[in-house]
């Protein structure tokens, strides 16, 4: 009897021993998901293995109709495939936002491997904003107070996926003459917000923000730097500041025009060149930036919280304008960013994923409508061809379309609508 159970003793320590290394196999994936639920901002922000995209599913002309969480699902999954694993929003008072964090956590509950975090914005707007009354930029409007609860809530739902709270959206820039509030307006909600955090209603490693034009953050000169700027910059967590070449192609174009010296250039090495020199463009006003805040005696990451450039344009932008807009130099824009950022340990939430046609819904040739890395018809443009190449969709659709390539994935025809940037000494800044 004794042997009998020291056999049964035996085959249980073997039986344990088994079970044991058979559950060591998949320690590495039990661990996988516990450090990807600990991730938090400083993890993710500047790292290249954490690419990060601005986002709206708006398909319609018509702002009102709210994408379906199916169709969030179906973008993240397209952004996951990217490479992109943090998105940014811009408001919280539509159902957007919340479903989208919904989505995201289903598709966590599906995958524990499936990775997206998100940079949640609360929308701000001074008193009167979008009325027929005169704006009033010293006051604020009673709607930012819901915005920041209801961004709090959400924060607090999902730790796990909301990493960053952005305060405003240009929210300080003086030529949003619609909406924009001064400097203390924003500080008030950060320092309220990173207040919560000390009180333990908030998680910890959440980072606050703003997210802003670079010359709000310093970088437009005197008339920004104040008082309640400088207490800002002190009181964030980093710096989230926007930059466009794209748009001073037309409001600032003296980088843009073809200089004396290559006038002599090929077509296409005058395009190249006029990109490489947008890439300068965007890193003079991130250096802006960032001169400002050491001037300041503070050292924080900055992050760039938008940038972008659109393929189509009937304005300022088009073949009558800066001949700025095409699919080629989006995809030059692209790369160039994201090379440098990558490189330097600079997140960069490019404007956008996917274009969105209620943005200018009067004009659909407008340029805000064609940012987007992938179209309305399902199409990847040039600055993703390459993704497309590699399969990286390959079985992913949306609005039950496959992504397939603009222009067919004829390089030549797109080639026939890329336009030459006009001579330097025939550009005039506008008045």
């Amino acid at each position: 009897m004794k042997e009998y159970f020291r056999f049964c003793f035996m085959m249980l320590l073997v039986l344990m021993a088994f079970s044991c290394k058979e559950n060591a196999k998949q320690t590495p994936n039990i661990k996988t998901v516990k450090e990807t639920a600990s991730k938090n901002a400083k993890d993710i922000l500047g790292n290249p293995e954490y690419l990060a995209i601005s986002y709206g599913g708006y398909r319609h002309v018509d702002h009102d109709i709210e994408p379906t969480l199916d169709e969030l699902k179906e973008d993240m999954k397209l952004l996951s495939a990217m490479g992109i694993k943090i998105v940014r929003t811009y408001k919280v008072h539509l159902p957007q936002a919340a479903n989208l964090l919904k989505a995201i956590s289903e598709l966590k509950q599906k995958d524990p491997s499936f990775e997206m975090y998100v940079m949640l914005g609360a929308w701000i707007d001074c008193k009167n904003a979008w009325t027929d009354q005169e704006p009033d930029h010293n006051e604020e409007s009673k709607a930012n107070t819901w915005q920041i609860e209801e961004a709090v809530r959400l924060a607090n739902e999902y730790p796990d996926i909301v990493k960053i709270i952005a305060v405003g959206n240009e929210a300080m820039v003086k030529w949003a003459a619609s909406y924009y509030v001064q400097p203390a307006v924003i500080l008030k909600w950060v320092t309220h917000l990173q207040n919560l955090k000390k009180e333990g209603k908030l998680p910890k490693n959440l980072w606050i923000t703003s997210s802003d034009d670079f010359s709000s953050w310093g970088g437009g000169g005197s008339e920004y730097h104040t008082k309640d700027l400088e207490k800002l910059i002190g009181a964030v967590d980093y710096i989230s500041m926007h930059t466009y070449p794209y748009h001073n192609t037309h409001y600032n174009p003296a980088f843009w025009g073809v200089p004396e010296n290559e006038e002599s250039l090929t077509d296409i090495e005058k395009i190249d060149a006029a990109m490489l020199r947008a890439l300068q463009f965007a890193k003079s006003q991130y250096d802006s930036v960032s001169g400002y805040m050491k001037s300041l005696g503070v050292q924080k990451p900055i992050h760039i919280g938008e940038t972008g450039w659109a393929t189509m344009s009937d304005g300022f932008y088009g073949p009558s304008g800066s001949r700025a807009t095409d699919e080629y130099k989006q995809g030059l824009y692209y790369k160039h960013m994201r090379d440098w950022t990558n490189a330097n340990g600079i997140s960069c939430f490019y404007f956008e994923g996917f274009d969105e046609q209620w943005k200018d819904a009067e004009n659909p040739m407008g340029s805000e409508n064609h940012f987007g890395l992938i179209n309305l018809k399902s199409e990847a443009k040039f600055p993703i061809w390459n993704l497309v190449d590699a399969g990286v969709f390959n079985g992913l659709t949306r609005d039950g379309r496959p992504i397939t390539k603009t222009y067919n994935g004829d390089k030549d025809a797109l080639m026939n609508d890329v336009m030459v940037p006009p001579l330097a000494r025939e550009i005039t800044k506008p008045e």
